[in-house]
């Protein structure tokens, strides 16, 4: 009876163009959080598995990817190591700067779990049974749980997940929403990405949120005004570019060779700048940053890996010829 009225909730809010959401950010949980992530399931024409045979349909079919344990992410006692590929994708990420950030690896308990395979206290709306949900090991240093909590109810913030810590057994229990999650990677990456108006939003709340300004939120969608309507698609642009890359500071510019020609002047720039890491960053991340690559990036740093440092300084050689 659950699902039906789960379904039957993501199917109005899909008519009305309403977007689904939790009310307020907490890692406390509800039946309405249940809710929501039952419907964005629905919505999205998820499998429930109910079998270890429906498991393995929907990893030949591509739906389902194996997560896999590396050197930030450890996999720990899951029987069913597969999720959807956004899951997989925020797991590694996640795995990266939770690393960089607290020395230690992030470690996954539960992924894709049949609904045969249930624990008794499982939640009948529960999306483990879909591929989209993660349990998370709660981390034993205090500041690694601030750390992380605070990451993933900032990812809640944006609408990208739904985080609760639940208590039977101790562990967080992470709701991705894939969609969601491969708009806010494209943002990541410049890429122009898709934000639908929701109940009390502002162009001004929007563009704070997604990381814009109100002039360039304006001009990728023709608007003469800030007025918005619920449920309407906005096109937010990508950042693009190495000007948006915050932390970063220029110490050292350029040479100029001697022109061939009066009429066509040969012109070699080139710029050095310092970035500082702020936390939850990678090598990768600053390397898209930039325009850059993470081979130049260690070469330009002497560094033997990926692995950085909360307050290390890079420094960024680019070519602007």
């Amino acid at each position: 009876m659950k699902n039906l009225t789960a379904a039957l909730v993501a199917a109005t809010l899909s008519i009305l163009n309403f977007p689904i959401q939790a009310q307020q950010s907490s890692l406390s949980g509800s039946s309405a959080s249940m809710t929501q992530q039952h419907a964005h399931a629905v919505q999205a024409g998820y499998t429930f598995v109910r079998t270890s045979r429906g498991v393995n349909e929907l990893v030949e079919a591509g739906e389902l990817v194996r997560v896999s344990a590396n050197q930030f992410v450890e996999i720990h006692n899951v029987s069913y190591p597969y999720a959807r590929p956004a899951v997989k994708t925020l797991v590694e990420r996640l795995g990266s700067q939770y690393f960089n950030a607290c020395g230690e690896k992030l470690t996954v308990t539960s992924l894709t779990r049949p609904i045969e395979r249930q624990p008794a206290n499982a939640h009948s709306d529960s999306v483990h049974p879909t591929g989209m949900a993660v349990d998370l090991r709660i981390p034993s240093k205090q500041s690694c749980r601030n750390w992380l909590e605070k990451t993933l109810l900032s990812l809640e913030d944006n609408n990208i997940l739904d985080v609760t810590r639940e208590r039977n057994p101790p562990h967080y229990h992470v709701a991705v929403f894939p969609d969601h999650y491969v708009n806010y990677l494209a943002g990541e990456s410049g890429q122009s990405r898709e934000y639908t108006v929701r109940r009390g939003d502002t162009l001004s709340a929007v563009a704070s949120r997604m990381d814009t300004t109100v002039a360039q939120l304006r001009a990728a969608n023709g608007l003469r005004s800030d007025l918005i309507n619920i449920g309407q698609k906005l096109v937010v642009p990508g950042s693009g570019g190495i000007a948006s890359a915050a932390g970063a500071r220029v110490i050292a510019t350029s040479s100029t060779s001697a022109p061939s020609a009066p009429s066509a002047p040969q012109r070699t720039v080139v710029t050095e700048l310092e970035h500082k890491v702020r936390p939850g960053e990678t090598l990768w991340r600053i390397a898209r940053s930039y325009r850059t690559s993470v081979d130049a990036l260690r070469v330009q740093n002497g560094l033997a890996n990926d692995l950085l440092r909360v307050g290390q300084v890079l420094r960024v050689a680019m070519d602007e010829s």
